[in-house]
């Protein structure tokens, strides 16, 4: 789900007054990948480098970041306000690579530090206005392109769920993103086929404020959802409604929640112990 260097930017950390009331554990994953949360801004800038790589450099969006960001970042305005989940390869001699996966999450009370969350500027949330309290919105995961075999996601998740367990939060929300390099047909196509099989109550739906021209495109292709999609959806997450537009990384966004309780067994012995 995607979504500073900005040189005013405070160092972050996860210290009880800062975005959250407890520090999670952190995980060594499996498979040689070290899991940590950013400490400082260095570790915030290898993050948001990997960003751009993926982002601008390998799916062509165009950013419009604050005044003052040096090149080569992806930088937005609510990454100050986030925790920022970090992978590190280990490499022969047992040293830890620059960061190759990333994730960045928005608690409830930074959340409302920041002014809303980065979802809100692309639905209408009203309908889940009394989850704020026990939502964390996930933004701006990407995965270097030599390490999308799955460990690395895996490795991000699990340190995920530990965070929500120890903060005593339940539900995580964001924008799954589908390229739109077709034009969107894909899009809407998987739009269509999620709608009928993977839907939320109508209590938590949303409303794209850009919505995807669904209507004008084709939305009858045989599809299957990406591989990240198709994670969620494993582990029980639902669609909250249409895709919004989102023109600046030409993505179609499908707005994502998924609950803890709602996680199937095997997934919660796997996360959760």
């Amino acid at each position: 789900m995607r979504d500073l260097p900005l040189p005013t930017l405070p160092f972050l950390n996860l210290r009880p007054e800062h975005h959250v009331r407890a520090e999670p554990p952190v995980r060594q994953a499996p498979a040689r990948l070290d899991v940590s949360w950013a400490r400082h801004q260095d570790d915030v800038r290898e993050a948001q480098a990997l960003r751009y790589q993926v982002f601008v450099e390998e799916m062509g969006a165009r950013l419009s970041p604050p005044q003052g960001t040096p090149a080569g970042l992806d930088v937005d305005t609510f990454d100050a306000f986030c925790e920022h989940l970090l992978v590190r390869a280990y490499d022969e001699d047992g040293q830890t690579s620059a960061v190759i996966g990333t994730y960045r999450v928005l608690t409830p009370a930074a959340a409302k530090r920041a002014g809303g969350l980065y979802s809100d500027t692309e639905f209408d949330l009203t309908r889940l206005r009394d989850h704020r309290n026990r939502i964390v919105e996930l933004g701006r995961s990407c995965v270097h392109p030599d390490h999308r075999s799955g460990g690395a996601i895996m490795a991000l998740w699990g340190a995920l769920a530990e965070f929500m367990q120890c903060n005593q939060l339940d539900t995580m929300i964001g924008c799954a993103s589908v390229s739109m390099r077709d034009g969107g047909h894909f899009a809407a196509s998987l739009w269509k086929k999620l709608e009928q099989t993977h839907l939320a109550p109508i209590d938590r739906r949303v409303r794209p404020r850009l919505p995807l021209p669904v209507d004008e495109l084709r939305h009858d292709l045989e599809v299957e959802a990406p591989a990240l999609i198709k994670g969620y959806l494993r582990c029980g997450a639902k669609v909250l409604g249409a895709p919004a537009w989102d023109p600046d990384f030409n993505t179609a966004d499908l707005p994502l929640m998924m609950r803890l309780d709602e996680l199937p067994a095997r997934y919660k012995r796997h996360f959760m112990g």
